[in-house]
């Protein structure tokens, strides 16, 4: 009996942010599939907080710019997993149809017969920002915003201040960004915030304008995963008089003391952290995926390093 394949956006990282379809999907499934990025510390955190999950997990390893297993390799592992009968849960950071491929993913299975499931997750373009006091839209400062992937070169963005840009894995193009869009109708005193680690234990948030944040963010050695947000929004955060902040001033509650999230929930939900198993994680290598070895020690040597 063929299984099926549910797409589950993770969210920002923070697992109170997990959609409680989100939530299900994962306690009903053999196994889960899952990014580091914002989905494996979702993992630890409901582990953590006590809910059991029964599902092998497979950490494929996906940081932005460091896929070991190809996005192919994925595609495959999803098709091969659900054909032999089991309910298989792709965890995607995020949501999966906002710069997650996740489209690819559901064409590519639905293609071989294999049902697919979306359930949509807290996409880190909205929330991250919303953490760091950072609305994209407010009355009489900005009415539209556009969400923008980095890794694509700016050529034009439409209106001026009042029109937020949100960039997503933008660090490595940042300057060029900065320039194209200072030449424009927003000016280079247009201002600028960078939330690195949204939701994690190192979450800190810079403030510039577009003509000063290349040489901010050098100097402070800011890093993916990082949310970009330019625009006259900037100024209603709290943090943008000039300062840059860290993670304890900006976050109301420390991802690493996160509020439980399993307070009040039905009662299939263990509430004894220390019973609760940790996630059997399965690496990339040992699951006899087509993986880049090249890029593993780096995948280590920036999550240890942060």
């Amino acid at each position: 009996m063929t299984g099926h394949v549910t797409l589950v956006g993770a969210g920002p990282g923070d697992a109170g942010l997990l959609t409680v379809r989100g939530l299900k999907a994962l306690q009903n499934a053999d196994v889960i599939v899952a990014d580091r990025l914002g989905a494996r510390a979702v993992l630890e955190q409901l582990a953590a907080e006590g809910v059991v999950l029964s599902a092998e997990v497979i950490d494929v390893g996906k940081l932005p710019g460091h896929h070991p297993v190809p996005q192919d390799g994925i595609n495959e592992l999803l098709v091969e997993l659900a054909a032999a009968g089991r309910n298989v849960v792709r965890l995607k950071g995020g949501d999966p149809f906002v710069f997650g491929r996740g489209r690819e993913e559901q064409l590519f299975c639905e293609q071989r017969g294999i049902p697919v499931d979306v359930v949509p997750g807290v996409t880190s373009a909205i929330s991250v920002p919303a953490v760091a006091g950072i609305p994209l839209t407010h009355r009489g400062v900005a009415t539209s915003f556009t969400v923008l992937s980095g890794h694509d070169q700016i050529d034009r963005v439409p209106g001026g201040g009042d029109h937020t840009v949100v960039l997503l894995m933008g660090v490595n193009t940042l300057g060029h960004s900065a320039h194209v869009l200072a030449a424009g109708a927003r000016g280079a005193d247009c201002p600028v915030a960078i939330i690195e680690d949204g939701y994690g234990a190192t979450q800190r948030v810079t403030i510039g304008t577009l003509g000063t944040i290349t040489g901010i963010a050098a100097a402070r050695q800011v890093r993916s995963p990082a949310v970009i947000v330019i625009g006259d929004v900037v100024r209603l955060s709290p943090h943008a008089a000039g300062r840059s902040t860290d993670a304890v001033t900006i976050h109301g509650a420390s991802s690493v003391n996160p509020p439980s999230i399993v307070a009040g929930s039905a009662d299939r939900l263990s509430s004894n952290a220390d019973a609760a198993p940790k996630p059997r994680w399965t690496d990339a290598l040992t699951a006899g995926l087509a993986v880049d070895t090249g890029l593993v020690q780096v995948v280590e040597t920036s999550l240890t390093s942060r």
